[in-house]
């Protein structure tokens, strides 16, 4: 037998067919035996009312009934049983029972018996109390503080407690705000009434409160208003459970600890005597009903705890104690003494399964024979030995974590597109700028390896793609059987796609019940957004594609699209999309060279991304293992921005029609609040053309919400557009560089983060936040800026920019970097090593975050243990000024080395301190005004002045003057008063602000 198992001492199975519930069960020494021993009394919902007295039967004649002191038949349900003092001038236990429209209190007697049938019990009515209201439960206790005896309190089904002392009616009051009756219990420390409201919160009401509050009598319905004298009914204190209460206890076994139990339909509560809260247990199953009794640890309590998976749980306060297994559901638990077994748990199932159990083992007295001594084979034991380490071995050679996959799949799913378009279309869309729209369909075939219950395959496609079911519902399959389903896609908007691929996911569960998911992929013809055209011969955005192979004929490769082209050389051809944009592709006669042209950036993607494509495909087909493509031409960045800003600016236009609708409407509001009041006025006063305005400002409402929506579509489009343009950025700029697959990949996913715009959260500002990852990390050029990367914990919230400047420049940036040989990497020691000062310094707490100054001329402010580290590796003056020299010539190629570490500084953007902010926004606002007219070189000058002065800036005032005075000779007069003059400034400020790292 297993030990979680709650041990039968005792059981019976009460009467067929009957129903019992949380309040049938009570025990007591009811018929005042004076020994101290509890009875247990069972009452039904059938009106059967029984005693017993449980104890092991040491023959095997009798058992239940022997154990059966009485078994009454009443007339009426048996709600509830209580036992306790309730008759006045007795000290004697009596036995409450509560019917729905009774009370009665009844004397259980017995009678020693002359002949050997044993004791015989007798049971008299007392006392009852005929109710004019249905009751729901009851509770007893020492109302009022009275000693000597017990008072009742019965509550009612629409919310009423009635309160008897013994047997006299003493009054009744309604419960406010009253809905379904909860549980209710006496708390005698506080001497108030416990109960679980409709609204779900726990609610403390005192007897002093309750007697003198208004009578029940003279308000009949708790809503209408008060006639008569007496107080208006409040509760003492609420407690908010948020569900509702199976069971409240108050445990009075020890006067030091004052707790209330609420047992939720998730939750465990305990709560003081004041409503505050000590401790809460989320369940993880459904309780049915528990019990707190005496711990034997000072300041706890201990719970049983029973639940609908059949298990009976000990409980110290949170912690679980133990767990039983029992035979059935319980709804009621107590706890007994019965003459054999002090503690024994009694419980009670709906159907009337009683059972007094322990937990716990029996002793055993088995022992274990002797076995005779054997000589141990020395040589089996060793060759035993050698087999069990080769398991380990075999065990411990694989370091996967996941499981192996089975090598038979539970489920094959092939996706087949059609090589030719629908006969009849299926597009919503039937023709678009007088081109018809065309449809093709796609046959997926689901093969099961494995039995398959319930399955559903779901089809998915970018926009403005669509299918005609997306959808599927499969039916049952059997080991080998399979299923074809087949559905069309069309184009379903005026634009092109930016992602001729679509994605099958089944959802399916195996058979053990483990849900699994399944996906595939499949890509569409190009042939399905575009047609074959007339080439044009004068383009907007043009892009040159090199190879390492002659040139190739395009009708070969593009057989679909060449046979309506005007051209039979091969060497152009011209793609017509369905939303109006061409594309013409040109092939060199001479060089190996391919031109692709047409007056939208964004649309040349589908045409470069399928030419490259076919091109690998060609030659992989005649052999050629070394071809190459190459892209040598200039990034067309100014051209990608174009698209940006369009984005940005639907974007802004967005956010500007959202505040425009909101402020509308609350004006309308305000408006039909004063039409409201004039038409309530008794007496009519003139509208004063609040009906005019109203018109007016519906018809604004109207006018942007229409206006917000058009803006909305186009917004979609412009991000379908971003994407292509985006992609083809990514496809030149691997050409470019010659991009290994991951370090393509890691490209987009940082250009490219997210696959949809939302309010919250757009390209934009995800896009800026990844490209300045890569800045601080792979791709900077200083172990430094790795250091502080790695050191640099959390950041701004992302949130809508106010222009696309900074980001433009971090994405023109990111270009130079990879094209002066940057390697894209997660890691983020990819281009320098960093030394052993600098890893302590990228220890947590070691490096606070760089402070800036946002703008054009921006200036980089370093923290003190930053600085000295930067002294320290400073060159001689000798170097400086051959690095001045060289940064002098180079201005007019790129930008200096110091505008490029501030760029990438810049795309850190810390959080400054709000002193600093305040102080510094004004000066650095004049001294950009300054600055931005002088001549670019004066500009450089300035900047690489900046960068010293900045590594300089800890230093003392005198030191300082001096080594201004040694660059002075470098550079002109008046540009040395100007950078001492702001150095000044900065200096002053130091000195008046604590620094950053010591706030």
């Amino acid at each position: 037998m297993s030990l979680f198992k709650a041990r039968d001492w005792w059981s019976a199975a009460l009467g067929e067919g009957e129903e019992f519930d949380q309040g049938c069960l009570c025990v007591g020494d009811v018929d005042n035996s004076g020994t101290g021993h509890d009875k247990v009394v069972v009452g039904s919902y059938m009106g059967m009312l029984r005693i017993f007295s449980p104890h092991v039967n040491k023959s095997s004649e009798g058992g239940v009934a022997d154990a059966q002191l009485l078994e009454v038949q009443l007339q009426n349900a048996i709600i509830q049983v209580e036992v306790g003092k309730f008759v006045s001038c007795s000290e004697l236990l009596h036995l409450a029972v509560l019917h729905p429209r009774k009370l009665s209190v009844y004397s259980v007697s017995g009678t020693a018996g002359n002949v050997e049938h044993g004791d015989q019990y007798q049971l008299k009515l007392v006392y009852e109390h005929n109710l004019k209201r249905t009751a729901c439960n009851m509770t007893y206790g020492t109302f009022g503080g009275v000693t000597g005896h017990h008072s009742l309190c019965i509550q009612s089904m629409d919310g009423m407690l009635m309160f008897f002392e013994q047997d006299s009616y003493s009054f009744g009051r309604f419960l406010p705000g009253f809905l379904l009756p909860g549980p209710l219990v006496y708390n005698t420390r506080t001497d108030s009434f416990l109960t679980v409201s409709s609204a779900r919160q726990l609610e403390s009401y005192k007897y002093e409160t309750l007697a003198v509050a208004t009578e029940a009598e003279s308000r009949q319905d708790p809503d209408l208003p008060l006639k008569t004298g007496g107080k208006r009914l409040t509760p003492d204190w609420t407690f908010i459970l948020g569900e509702q209460a199976l069971d409240l206890s108050v445990p009075s076994f020890s006067h030091s600890s004052s707790s209330v139990f609420v047992l939720g339909e998730r939750n465990l509560y305990c709560l003081r005597d004041n409503g505050q809260i000590r401790f809460m247990k989320k369940l993880e199953f459904n309780p049915s009903c528990f019990l707190p009794y005496a711990s034997v640890t000072d300041g706890t309590t201990n719970l049983l705890l029973g639940n609908h998976t059949n298990m009976l749980l000990v409980y110290q306060d949170v912690t679980l104690k133990w767990a039983a297994q029992l035979p059935f559901v319980p709804v009621a638990i107590r706890i007994a003494n019965f003459p054999e077994l002090k503690g024994a748990v009694v419980s009670l199932s709906s159907d009337g399964h009683l059972l007094c159990s322990y937990m716990g083992t029996d002793p055993s007295f088995f022992s274990t024979p002797k076995v005779d001594a054997r000589e141990a084979d020395y040589e089996q034991v060793d060759a035993e030995m050698k087999k069990l380490q080769k398991f380990i071995r075999e065990a411990t050679r694989t370091q996967d974590i996941l499981p192996k996959t089975d090598a038979e799949e539970d489920l094959i799913v092939t996706a087949a597109v059609s090589s030719s378009m629908d006969g009849p279309s299926l597009a919503l869309i039937q023709d678009i700028d007088g081109l018809p729209v065309p449809s093709v369909t796609i046959q997926v075939k689901v093969k099961a390896g494995c039995v398959m219950q319930s399955s559903k395959l779901t089809v998915g496609v970018q926009p403005p793609l669509a299918v005609t079911q997306d959808q599927f519902v499969l039916e049952p399959m059997g080991v080998g059987s399979s299923t074809v389903v087949a559905f069309s896609a069309f184009l379903n908007g005026r634009y092109p796609p930016a992602d001729l691929t679509g994605d099958i996911t089944v959802s399916y569960s195996s058979p053990t019940g483990v849900p699994r998911v399944l996906q595939s992929r499949f890509s569409l013809p190009l042939a399905l957004v575009c047609v074959p055209s007339s080439p044009a011969k004068t383009t907007k955005f043009k892009i040159t594609v090199d190879t390492n192979q002659a040139p190739v004929n395009l009708s070969a490769i593009f057989p679909e699209f060449s046979a309506k082209s005007e051209d039979k050389d091969g060497n152009t051809l011209a793609f017509q999309f369905l939303s109006g944009a061409k594309v013409t592709v040109l092939a060199s006669k001479t060089s190996q060279r391919y031109r692709i042209q047409s007056d939208s950036f964004e649309d040349m993607w589908l045409v470069v991304k399928e030419l490259v494509q076919r091109f690998d495909q060609h030659f992989s087909k005649l052999g050629v293992k070394d071809f190459k493509k190459s892209f040598s031409g200039p990034l067309p960045l100014q051209e990608y921005f174009l698209s940006v800003d369009h984005h940005f600016q639907l974007r802004v236009s967005a956010q500007q029609y959202q505040d425009l609708l909101s402020e509308r409407a609350v004006q309308f509001r305000a408006i039909q609040r004063r039409l409201l009041t004039r038409f309530k006025d008794k007496t009519p006063a003139p509208l004063q053309n609040l009906d005019t305005l109203l018109d007016a400002t519906y018809s604004q409402v109207m006018a942007l919400a229409e206006a917000a929506e058009e803006n909305r579509a186009l917004l979609e489009e412009a991000f379908v557009r971003l994407r292509s343009a985006t992609h083809l950025l990514v496809l030149l700029m691997s050409l470019w560089q010659g991009l290994t697959p991951d370090q393509t990949a890691i490209l987009e996913a940082t250009l490219l983060p997210l696959l949809q715009d939302t309010p919250q959260l757009g390209w934009e500002e995800s896009c800026d936040a990844a490209v300045s990852h890569l800045l601080r990390s792979c791709l900077s050029q200083s172990p430094k800026d790795q250091a502080t990367s790695l050191a640099h914990a959390g950041g701004p919230v992302l949130s809508l920019p106010r222009d696309t400047a900074r980001l433009k420049k971090h994405i023109t940036l990111l270009c130079d970097r990879i094209g002066k040989g940057g390697r894209l990497t997660l890691a983020s020691e990819a281009n320098a090593q960093v030394p052993a000062q600098v890893q302590n310094l990228a220890a947590p707490g070691g490096v606070e975050p760089i402070a800036e100054v946002a703008g054009d001329g921006e200036e980089l402010e370093l923290p003190q243990e930053a600085t000295k580290f930067i002294k320290k590796k400073q060159p001689s003056k000798k170097a400086k000024k051959d690095k001045g020299s060289k940064e002098k010539k180079d201005v007019s190629r790129e930008p200096s080395e110091s505008t490029v570490k501030e760029e990438a500084g810049d795309a850190e953007e810390p959080v400054k301190e709000a002193k600093k902010e305040k102080k510094e926004s004004s000066k650095e606002k004049k001294e950009s005004k300054k600055d931005s007219s002088k001549e670019p070189k004066e500009e450089a000058k300035k900047e690489s002045k900046k960068e010293s002065s900045s590594s300089k800036e800890k230093k003392e005032s005198s030191k300082e003057k001096k080594e201004k005075e040694k660059e002075g000779k470098e550079t002109s007069k008046e540009q040395d008063k100007k950078v001492s003059r702001k150095s000044s400034v900065k200096v002053k400020e130091k000195k008046k602000e604590p620094e950053a790292g010591d706030v």
